[in-house]
């Protein structure tokens, strides 16, 4: 399976900030999606970075309280880490597993196109392991 595969599956919705936005109004935007990043994007279009949760709160226990109102240029991943649709499950599993981060912008010709979770890996990584179980059993009970 393909990271395609994954986004047909989650869909290809992205959630997206620009940099001279505060880190206060991202908080509000990740806590009332229910999710953990965003990509930043610049006026272009164009990718810039990555926000996570870790990002902010490094920036809080360096800065206090006061680096809710800096921009998210301030705190953003800006050496991002990018996957194309036609990059393999495991091979997203490896990158994610040594880069030590969670999420990873989809992008082809230059658009993203989508964003993968260390959440949408492993939920396909389970349902992949019960299918197997499942192909066992049957094949077991027909001997």
């Amino acid at each position: 399976m393909n990271v395609e595969q994954l986004l047909a599956d989650k869909g290809h919705d992205v959630v997206s900030v620009q940099p001279h936005r505060t880190l206060g109004e991202v908080i509000r935007t990740l806590s009332e999606r229910r999710i953990g990043a965003v990509v930043v994007m610049g006026e272009d279009g164009k990718l810039v970075g990555i926000l996570s949760e870790r990002d902010i709160i490094r920036t809080l226990g360096e800065t206090g309280a006061g680096a809710l109102e800096l921009p998210v240029s301030r705190a953003m991943t800006s050496k991002v880490v990018t996957c194309r649709p036609q990059t393999s499950v495991d091979e997203l599993m490896e990158i994610m597993t040594s880069g030590r981060f969670r999420h990873v912008p989809v992008v082809e010709n230059g658009r993203v196109t989508g964003l993968v979770s260390i959440g949408d890996v492993v939920k396909h990584r389970v349902a992949a392991i019960e299918a197997e179980s499942r192909a066992m059993r049957d094949y077991i009970a027909m001997a």
